[in-house]
């Protein structure tokens, strides 16, 4: 009888215990390292055939197996013995075994995830397969030198297809995801400087409201002190939401990295998604900078607008200060700014036969001039004042002389002094607001 002893050959990967393909030691030569080539014995296999269909299955024992799994380090190990290979010991990166990068595929003629990932962008399809088809023709490939496995790229390029497009279907539905929080953070930027415009419009309301209802021959009775009492309120709230639009404008942004935005971690790929995205970005940023900006300077410019209405519409005339009108001078109750001196000037302005108009906030006193041969017109005044939302008094009434009453004046008499002074009338009236 005759003994006969079985040597079991190594199938599965000594990493992952997957069942692994064979490659023939051509390939381990071509793409090994030199120093880790030469570990490789002198057997030859060739599994690709220019002249044909291309590359054809390796069926005989090669003694070297190829893992493609993405779990294990190991590329190349040996059918008989402990010897194995790792993927830095290779010459180029072993695509199928990644998943993340470039991951080329087709090592002939230069297919790779990446590639199709841009392909998919712009055409919408993948023309990988039938390109590689043709080539494989003319000028033919030469994969058992090239491609890791040592085999027909078609199968690994088929995958990658699919891996591509699920992972721009995975970016485009994070993208998504992403949109009601970007949406909600410019939604709380916009209303943020609305809210800053129409706070600064209250606060001042005060002043311009007045203006506006008397122009439209509308009462404002009170209504200047009722708003005053919340200026103050207003101006805080002014301020509350303007610091809320300069944080939503000028807050740091989360890194895209994080695979919510349009540039993916991926640096191959980065390349082709950011700039676009970054010079639209950019221009939305600058966009709504300039706009808070403009926001801010609305603000002020209401804010401070008691300040300088008196510039705009003016307090008074120069016609007052002549000596041939007969004038009053009216003490003022209600104002709190210098709007309220210009809605008091102009209520005054619109009473028949008034010729000018000069009120003072800080005295409180109006004087009002009037033609020389006409009386103050106190009631109307006082009806004017109540209707724009104050009131007053007079306190004092100065007559003009004018040249008919000279002429009937004896001079440089004192009876003639005496008539002068008496033309001079100075009366105190109450008048209810």
């Amino acid at each position: 009888m005759t003994a006969e002893t079985t040597t079991a050959k190594r199938v599965v990967c000594p990493g992952c215990a997957k069942k692994a393909k064979r490659v023939s030691s051509v390939t381990l030569r071509a793409l090994l390292k030199d120093q880790f080539a030469a570990e490789i014995g002198d057997g030859d296999h060739a599994c690709c055939d220019s002249n044909s269909e291309g590359c054809i299955p390796i069926s005989e024992d090669t003694g070297w197996r190829f893992c493609d799994s993405t779990d294990c380090n190991v590329v190349y190990f040996s059918e008989e013995g402990d010897t194995s290979f790792t993927k830095s010991q290779l010459k180029v990166p072993v695509g199928v075994k990644e998943t993340t990068g470039e991951r080329p595929l087709c090592y002939c003629f230069g297919h790779s995830v990446a590639s199709i990932k841009d392909e998919v962008r712009m055409k919408g399809r993948s023309d990988a397969l039938e390109d590689i088809r043709v080539k494989m023709k003319d000028p033919g490939c030469h994969c058992e030198t090239s491609n890791p496995s040592g085999s027909c790229c078609l199968g690994s390029v088929t995958k990658g297809i699919q891996i591509a497009l699920e992972e721009l279907e995975s970016k485009d539905s994070n993208q998504k995801l992403s949109a009601p929080a970007t949406s909600s953070s410019h939604r709380g930027e916009n209303i943020a400087k609305i809210g800053t415009v129409v706070s600064a419009i209250m606060a001042s309301a005060c002043c311009w409201l007045p203006l506006v209802l008397l122009a439209v021959g509308v009462s404002g009775a009170g209504i200047a002190a009722s708003l005053e009492v919340y200026r103050p309120l207003f101006i805080v709230v002014t301020f509350g939401f303007l610091g809320a639009a300069f944080y939503f404008t000028y807050r740091p942004k989360k890194a895209a990295a994080a695979g919510h935005g349009c540039c993916s971690p991926d640096p191959a790929e980065a390349g082709n998604c950011c700039p676009p995205s970054g010079i639209r970005r950019f221009n939305m940023m600058a966009l709504n900078k300039v706009m808070l900006w403009g926001v801010t300077v609305l603000a002020v410019a209401f804010l401070f607008f008691p300040s300088y209405v008196g510039v705009l519409f003016g307090t008074g005339d120069d016609a007052v200060g002549t000596e041939n009108m007969n004038r009053a001078v009216f003490q003022i109750e209600g104002m709190t700014c210098e709007g309220c001196a210009t809605t008091v000037a102009q209520a005054i302005r619109q009473v028949p036969g008034v010729m000018a108009v000069e009120v003072s906030y800080e005295k409180k006193q109006a004087v009002v001039g009037v033609a020389p041969d006409q009386p103050i017109p106190e009631q109307e005044i006082f009806t004017a004042l109540k209707q724009a939302g104050y009131s007053g008094e007079v306190v004092r009434q100065e007559t003009t002389v004018t040249d008919d009453d000279q002429a009937i004046t004896p001079a440089n008499t004192n009876e003639g002094a005496v008539l002068n002074r008496e033309m001079v009338r100075e009366t105190v009236v109450n008048i209810e607001g």
